[in-house]
Formats: structure tokens, C-alpha cells, sequence
């Protein structure tokens, strides 16, 4: 998998270059500094007020009165905020170099439509109700729509507009067939309703270590997918005289962001923006080598899915708003900001 860097990262090793590496080096320690605040944040703020002693005595003491508020509930969500955060910045980078789009996510391979399918599918027809069964239904369901992606856009002869235009056939009918279900079936929608806002609020020890592997095992190939993703920026023809097997690319590419996203619409619910907004945001300060977006992408997205969840909890008192519907507040804005500044760079 290993290539030989693009020219524009080669050159990065000039004498007028390794500073600019030491300033994303310590960018990226304080984007570690500002996730583990944030962290910190999650556990210490919810709906329910405590003080910081008695969140303190919580997460100390198994038997005291705050331990199932603060560790039970605010300590597993924090930890699946940052798993899930990680896996859709990781997915959202990963597809935005694989389809040569800055704007795109997640949704726009239908991932999140396939893991919405087969929960309603699961509701509907199969009686499951409880989280557990969710995830299965809903990570094999990405894994489907996946799947049938890579090959409806012709597979060895994939290509990013080819995979896009599949995608998006895939998403309409899916989310036809969703609406169609919920309406019919009154259950389904109640049930339904509440899992496709995106939520944290099912982090739970089963939820986390159910997602866990496929969250790991993800995490580290698009990392290793760093080096055939820059190659295969510089075009076709270049990434294979650079030595990048680009059918291998982007097939791992495809697995990647399917497991990834998967996992956490799996956990959470599907959650927009994130694997968009972060990815996009990060472009532009460290530039197109995506040895560095990818890992500021796992750094921040998590900032950006426990702050909007932490806000979710403050605003709404003693009730919450879900991270969803937080993360699409923020990101609608955020998006238009986006097109409108790419498309003046255009002009």
C-alpha cells in the first residue's frame, strides 16, 4: 500500500518546510489539549445540575448517590462522543479524498440511508427494540448499501463520479422505502423517530464495546490510507506512475468509510454535518496532505460532536436537545458558508 509521496509533499522536505511541520505538529497537540477540555466538559455539565464535588464523588465512588448519573450516563457518552466523533471526521476525510469532493460525507455514498433502511427494517418487520439489535441491523445495512456502491460504480473501474452518481440513486430510494414503512406503520415511527435524530444519549458500556473493533480496525487503515489517497489527488496517470494501485485504494477507501460510518450511525443514529463541516475545515489550514488532515480530523470532529452535545444538555434544561439536531443547527449555516466561499474562489 506504501507509494512514493506526491511531488508537493517531497518538497516539504526543503530547509523552508520542517517549520511549517513543527506548527501542525503543535496545532494538532492543541487540538488534543481542546478535545480533552471538552471531555472534561461532557462529564462535568448535564441536564441534571451538579456540582463539580459531587461529579467528582460520582465517578470515585461506586456506591455514592451521583455514580449512575455521572458514569453510567455522562462518562459513556462522553467516551461514544469520542469514538463516533473520530469515525465520522476519519469517514468524512476519507471520502471526500476518494471522491475528489470537499463536500462530501457520509450520506452522500448512501451509508447513513442503508443504516436507516434496515433499522426500520429491524422495527418493522423483525419486532427489535432493544439497542443492541439496532447496531447489527444498522452497521450491516452501511455494509450493504456499500457493497452494492462499489459495484453499481464499477467496481475495478470505480470511479469518484461513478460512486457518487450510485450513491445518491441509493439514497433516494432508500429514504423512499423508509417513509413509505414509517407511514404504514405507527410502531415503526415512534421507535424510529427518536433513533434517526442522532443521539448520545444510548452511550452505554454495550453500546461502546459493540462499536469498538470496528471503530479501531477502521481508524487505523484510514491512517494507513494517508500516502495512496495523496498519490491518487494528483490524478489517475500520476498515482500509478507514483506506484498507487488504485483499484486496492479505493476499495479500502469504500471498506473504510463504510465501516466507520456504519459503526457510529450504528451507535448514535445518523449525526450530519460532522464528517462534512471538520474534514473541510481542516483542509484549509493544513492544506491537501492527508498524512495531516486525517489525524486532525480524528481530533476535532470529536471537539465538535461533544460540544454540540454538552450544548444540547445546557440550553434545553432540565430536558435535552439531541446532538443531531445541534450538529444540523450549526452546520446548515456552516454549509452555505462553505459553497459560498468555494464558489467564490472559483470565480
Amino acid at each position: 500500500m506504501l507509494v512514493e509521496s506526491p511531488p508537493e509533499h517531497r518538497a516539504e522536505t526543503g530547509s523552508a518546510l520542517p517549520g511549517r511541520r513543527a506548527i501542525r505538529a503543535a496545532g494538532l497537540l492543541v487540538s488534543l489539549a481542546v478535545l480533552v477540555l471538552v471531555a472534561l466538559a461532557s462529564i462535568a455539565v448535564g441536564a441534571k445540575e451538579l456540582s463539580l464535588g459531587q461529579v467528582w464523588h460520582g465517578l470515585f465512588d461506586a456506591s455514592g448517590t451521583y455514580a449512575d448519573t455521572v458514569v453510567s450516563d455522562r462518562l459513556s457518552r462522553t467516551l461514544l462522543g469520542l469514538l463516533a466523533g473520530a469515525a465520522l471526521g476519519l469517514a468524512g476525510a476519507v471520502l471526500q479524498a476518494l471522491t475528489r469532493n470537499p463536500l462530501a460525507d457520509p450520506g452522500l455514498l448512501g451509508l447513513n440511508a442503508g443504516a436507516s433502511a434496515a433499522v426500520v427494517t429491524a422495527i418493522t418487520f423483525f419486532g427489535v427494540t432493544s439497542l443492541s439489535g439496532y447496531v447489527w441491523f444498522a452497521f450491516f445495512g452501511a455494509a450493504a448499501v456499500g457493497a452494492i456502491v462499489w459495484f453499481l460504480g464499477g467496481r475495478r473501474g470505480a470511479t469518484p463520479v461513478r460512486l457518487v452518481l450510485a450513491g445518491t440513486a441509493i439514497s433516494a430510494a432508500l429514504y423512499g422505502y423508509l417513509q413509505a414503512v414509517m407511514i404504514l406503520d405507527d410502531a415503526a415511527l415512534g421507535r424510529m423517530r427518536f433513533w434517526t435524530v442522532g443521539s448520545l444519549g444510548s452511550g452505554s458500556d454495550e453500546a461502546v464495546m459493540q462499536v469498538v473493533p470496528f471503530l479501531v480496525v477502521g481508524s487505523v487503515l484510514a491512517l494507513l490510507l494517508a500516502r495512496p489517497l495523496n498519490a491518487m489527488a494528483m490524478g489517475d496517470d500520476t498515482a500509478k506512475s507514483l506506484g498507487a494501485d488504485l483499484n486496492r485504494t479505493r476499495a479500502l477507501s469504500m471498506l473504510v468509510a463504510t465501516m466507520l460510518s456504519g459503526a457510529a450511525t450504528a451507535a448514535c443514529g445518523p449525526i450530519v454535518f460532522v464528517g462534512l463541516m471538520v474534514p473541510h475545515v481542516v483542509r484549509s489550514f493544513t492544506g491537501p496532505d492527508q498524512r495531516w488532515i486525517l489525524p486532525y480530523a480524528a481530533v476535532l470532529s470529536p471537539v465538535l460532536l461533544l460540544g454540540a452535545d454538552v450544548l444540547g444538555r445546557v440550553v434545553a434544561r432540565p430536558a435535552e436537545l439531541q446532538v443531531g439536531i445541534v450538529t444540523a443547527i450549526i452546520g446548515g449555516p456552516v454549509f452555505i458558508l462553505l459553497v459560498r466561499r468555494r464558489r467564490t474562489a472559483q470565480l
